[in-house]
């Protein structure tokens, strides 16, 4: 693995407490997590893609964390028995709320253009 990947990896993981302490902890708010969940598959999508302008990375995570929101619409006995257990409520999620997708914006947002101020110019938008 390249240095920067294993700078992402770590990364996720950073995002990844940060979210779990995010839900434990009563003075953070709620939209906090979501927006850390969206950080984090930002990140994981730069893991894979690593060499993708920042703005295709924005736009592939937010597609992603949007219909892994519409799915939650969805709401059949199979599908809902996976919520049920811990992974299944971490990646899928309970119940669709539009304001998750605003959360999901903003940590997109935020870590792009973080990455886009940080980064060398031959990966910005």
């Amino acid at each position: 693995m390249n240095k920067l990947r294993l700078k992402y990896l770590l990364c996720v993981a950073m995002v990844i407490v940060a979210g779990l302490v995010s839900r434990k902890t009563p003075a953070i708010p709620l939209w906090m997590g979501d927006a850390l969940w969206a950080v984090m598959i930002y990140l994981l999508m730069r893991i894979v893609f690593i060499h993708t302008p920042i703005l295709k990375i924005a736009l592939y995570s937010l597609a992603f964390c949007f219909a892994i929101e519409i799915s939650q619409l969805y709401q059949a006995p199979w599908i809902n028995h996976i919520r049920s257990t811990l992974i299944g409520h971490l990646i899928l999620g309970q119940g669709f709320l539009w304001s998750d997708l605003v959360a999901y914006t903003g940590g997109v947002l935020t870590v792009a253009i973080t990455e886009s101020i940080f980064s060398n110019k031959a990966n910005r938008f």
